[in-house]
């Protein structure tokens, strides 16, 4: 069972917050909120106060309804404040709309570390910045099983002071119609409809590390353009020839034949299958001593035999000198001939980083692997 978290921007018109309240409780099956969340300015809370707390517009709901008890309070408000950590009024200046976006999402930030909480987000108050922010959050964070919602109520009752859900019992309220004329509403006439909107989810398929909103779509459109910019490595071991995009590229049998076990090793032992990018990920990079070992050579020698047209007097011979594994040395001298030739075929310094093989020191120790996205790559 999840924990049910409602969140809600908030500006001038508090009846969002009932309405969809309303809403989900008829939802199928129907969602109750366990903990609820405006992010509003000052005057915001003031007239959330004003009209659903202080009217006990909640209290009155639950009770008509027959749903869980539904309450505000203190906690339950996120008040965007100014960089000296006033309180804000209004959202009117550039600097005053950043710290609103940097508050939405640091907030969805925090409750999506919570993996037993289940958030439903809403569109439907506050200025459009504030719904903008609240759904690119949600893209930047969300899980597939979060919610985005808006809720859509009948024109005449939309903003009406004095209306908040529609009761079991009709009421008759009033509504000032656009030529000034006072007209009288049956609230078995309205209508509230919660519409669930779809958004892409990057949270699990990027790796996010800044703090502020502007930062943080930087970071993720360079996460993005790095995993989608990257040609195809196709590597074809009967014609001794590997390609980088449309780019040929040379190697010696042995140089291949080394490369082609980090390109295995990425492509074959990926610790994290699930994920679509790789990116920053370097689990699946190995020490020396791993890629040396007796059952490491035996797959070299297989690839060493594919390069000799499958003749296995080449890869009899590379056994036999390597009886216990391939030297570290060995493999060490041929990472600095394979990144040189790379270096030299390829000519291309912004996409070197990602074919060449890598050495990062993890767990004590070096280890080594190439940054090329897994699904980027084709051994033939």
């Amino acid at each position: 069972m999840f924990n049910e978290i409602l969140i809600f921007v908030a500006g001038a018109t508090p009846q969002i917050i009932t309405e969809t309240i309303y809403a989900l409780a008829h939802a199928k099956p129907p969602v109750y909120p366990d903990e609820i969340y405006i992010i509003t300015t000052e005057t915001g809370k003031k007239r959330i106060d004003e009209t659903i707390i202080k009217k006990q517009i909640l209290h009155l709901m639950s009770q008509e309804l027959g749903m869980p008890p539904v309450s505000l309070t203190d906690d339950s408000f996120v008040i965007v404040r100014d960089m000296g950590g006033n309180p804000l009024n209004d959202i009117r200046s550039k600097e005053e709309n950043e710290a609103m976006g940097d508050v939405i999402t640091s907030f969805i930030r925090e409750k999506t570390k919570d993996m037993n909480a289940r958030l439903h987000c809403s569109l439907a108050g506050g200025r459009k910045t504030m719904s903008f922010y609240m759904g690119a959050a949600l893209q930047l964070y969300g899980r597939h099983w979060d919610k985005l919602y808006h809720v859509l109520v009948s024109p005449e009752f939309e903003s009406n002071p004095e209306f908040f859900y529609k009761p079991k019992k009709n009421r008759v309220i009033q509504c000032k119609m656009p030529d000034g004329k006072i007209k009288k509403l049956n609230t078995k006439d309205a209508k509230i409809e919660l519409a669930e909107l779809p958004f892409i989810r990057l949270g699990s398929k990027i790796s996010l590390h800044g703090k502020g909103f502007r930062e943080l779509v930087a970071e993720s459109q360079k996460e993005i353009d790095t995993a989608t910019m990257q040609p195809q490595l196709m590597v074809n071991l009967a014609e001794r020839i590997l390609y980088i995009g449309n780019k040929p590229i040379e190697m010696l049998p042995v140089e291949l034949m080394v490369y082609t076990a980090f390109l295995k090793q990425k492509t074959l032992h990926c610790k994290y299958p699930e994920r679509q990018y790789c990116l920053d990920c370097s689990e699946c990079f190995q020490t020396l001593v791993d890629f040396s070992s007796r059952h490491a050579t035996e797959e070299m020698a297989k690839d060493y035999m594919k390069i000799y047209n499958g003749h296995s007097f080449k890869s009899e011979e590379f056994l036999n000198k390597w009886s216990n594994g391939i030297d570290t040395g060995v493999i060490r001298q041929n990472i600095s001939k394979i990144n040189r030739t790379l270096k030299e075929q390829l000519q291309d310094d912004t996409l070197l980083p990602y074919y060449s093989v890598a050495a990062i020191k993890k767990y004590g120790s070096s280890r080594y692997g190439v940054r090329v996205e897994k699904d980027k790559i084709k051994i033939e």
